[in-house]
């Protein structure tokens, strides 16, 4: 049986929502299903230079013909909320019980898998979302046999593989020509492909909010930035280790590997690094958002505590001259007594004195630059 993590911070939450473990004592090899995942639905996709199927299969077993064919197959398996299509599925291509399991409770962490007869690759896909902000990521397990590649994906709504697909179907490129570890190769290109346009997106956002923090900051921005550093960070969690498993590939070797593939596997690699270096680069300019955000509030305070402190200052005297004449002292009494009471233009005068210490204060905090803006930013 399994549990989710609990009693975790909101951010670390949102991050491990999906992490399962087992309990103590679990057998090795035991299959966890979600209740929410989807019903199987497997594709057939058999190719060689000259012919081309591919077509929706029923059950595993319509497999087993092509599992020793000259040809090559690709069994794409999308979806993981059956637990009897999936024990079959591992009878028919005999996959070690930590394999399926592996493939089945997701989410792992990327990593490759050598089992002499078969390479196992687990990756994270990342595809954007259309109509709002953020990605959709998925577990999707590669299998590599001799003469075939099984995949499994967490669901079949999304995936990056349709340009591998149409490249089989009309014989563009040399995929028809390779064998399987090519095929393998193609999809984890794809996968690690998908990747930049999810970045070029947030690169957009980043850029947005630089506007926003300088121009208007809200209490919104700040959610703004927390949610791109939270995504970030879950980019990071899935790119890192699919680069260490890649460069294991090209390390370590494998006999289903040709040397022909490996040196595309290089470049593959290459672009796994473009995309950390970018997510890290993201991540650098979302704390630096977070910077900007914290100085121009201050600075926002600060203008704002500049307008009371220059208004208080102006008042001051002002209340201190309403003060004295305020305290109606009888000039009956003496001639001390505040005389200018009975002058004939005593309130003009006053107020006229008044008006003068106002505009002599202005005039001298304008003098000094305290009636300018203390920081100006511009954009080029």
């Amino acid at each position: 049986m399994a549990r989710k993590l609990r009693r975790l911070p909101k951010i670390v939450t949102k991050l491990y929502e999906d992490e399962f473990y087992h309990q103590p004592g679990t057998l090795p090899g035991t299959i966890i299903i979600d209740a929410d995942a989807p019903l199987p639905i497997i594709f057939l996709i058999d190719y060689n230079q000259t012919n081309f199927i591919r077509e929706q299969i029923a059950t595993p077993e319509e497999c087993l013909p092509y599992l020793d064919a000259e040809s090559i197959s690709w069994v794409d398996v999308q979806g993981l909320g059956s637990q009897d299509i999936l024990q079959r599925l591992g009878n028919v291509f005999e996959l070690h019980p930590l394999v399926l399991e592996d493939v089945v409770n997701v989410p792992e962490r990327p990593k490759t898998e050598d089992y002499e007869d078969q390479l196992l690759f687990i990756a994270c896909m990342v595809v954007p979302k259309e109509k709002t902000c953020g990605f959709y990521s998925e577990q999707v397990s590669l299998i590599l046999g001799k003469n075939y590649l099984l995949t499994v994906q967490e669901e079949p709504e999304h995936d990056c593989f349709e340009a591998v697909r149409s490249r089989i179907e009309k014989n563009k490129g040399i995929i028809r020509k390779q064998g399987a570890d090519y095929l393998a190769y193609a999809l984890l290109d794809a996968i690690i492909d998908g990747f930049f346009p999810v970045l070029e997106l947030y690169g957009e956002r980043i850029e947005e909010l630089e506007e926003e923090v300088i121009v208007k900051p809200t209490p919104q921005t700040l959610q703004n930035i927390y949610q791109i550093r939270r995504e970030l960070l879950q980019l990071r969690r899935a790119i890192w280790p699919q680069r260490d498993a890649i460069n294991s590939l090209i390390r370590d070797g494998s006999e289903l590997i040709g040397e022909e593939v490996r040196i595309y596997l290089r470049d593959c690699y290459d672009h796994t690094v473009q995309v950390m270096d970018m997510v890290e680069t993201y991540r650098e300019l979302s704390s630096g958002l977070m910077d900007v955000y914290l100085s121009a509030v201050s600075n926002k305070m600060n203008e704002i505590m500049k307008v009371l402190t220059v208004v208080s200052t102006i008042f001051i005297p002002l209340t201190f001259v309403a003060g004295i004449y305020g305290m109606n002292f009888n000039t009956e009494k003496s001639p001390y007594n505040m005389p200018e009471l009975n002058w004939y233009w005593g309130y003009p005068i006053c107020l006229a004195v008044m008006v003068a210490i106002a505009l002599s204060l202005l005039f001298f905090f304008w003098r000094r630059g305290w009636l300018q803006n203390s920081v100006v930013i511009k954009r080029n």
